[in-house]
């Protein structure tokens, strides 16, 4: 397994943002299919156990099997209807750099739907939004792992925006959180 500097990064950002959050979250729940099953034994990717929305696109993710806030911000695009995929992989950087997103703009996860990334704790109703108004960006993006976004929740909020990532490789505000 080749570890980028990125990697590094992200892993680092994670832990210190979410320290004993990420660790519970981390953690399948009881009645979780996954409880009990050595993370050897887990499969690198599943389909979810939700009712999706069939108006809207499968949501392929992109992420490391360790990520607390990954798992916690798949849970949120399937409590608003997305049928999600997760993809485990410690590959994210060359994905990142196939769909455009720039180091700066990025977060611990990315996401394939529907023709667009959607690069970190992008909130559910952005993509839903993206989906319905098919702008000409490459997709969309939350850097970092701020606190209160989809994934991310805990003991404060702060505030965000979701970038529209451009074609020529600028960004535009799509939207301010809170």
């Amino acid at each position: 397994m080749i570890r980028t500097p990125l990697h590094a990064l992200l892993r680092t950002t994670c832990a210190a943002s979410l320290g004993l959050v990420l660790a519970a979250c981390s953690k399948p729940a009881a009645d979780s299919p996954a409880a009990g099953v050595p993370p050897a034994a887990a499969p690198t990717a599943q389909a979810t156990q939700a009712q999706p929305d069939q108006a809207l696109p499968k949501v392929t993710v992109y992420k490391s099997a360790y990520c607390g806030c990954c798992k916690a911000w798949i849970r949120h695009m399937e409590q608003n209807g997305f049928a999600v995929e997760s993809v485990d992989t410690e590959e994210l950087a060359p994905l990142k750099q196939k769909h455009g997103v720039a180091p700066a703009l990025a977060s611990c996860h990315t996401a394939l739907v529907g023709g667009y990334v959607v690069e970190g704790h992008v909130p559910a109703a952005e993509v839903k939004r993206l989906l319905a108004e098919r702008p000409a960006l490459v997709g969309l993006a939350v850097p970092g792992m701020p606190m209160g976004s989809p994934g991310m929740e805990g003991p404060r909020t702060d505030p965000y925006q979701v970038l529209g990532l451009q074609k020529e490789g600028g960004t535009q505000v799509f939207a301010r959180y809170p």
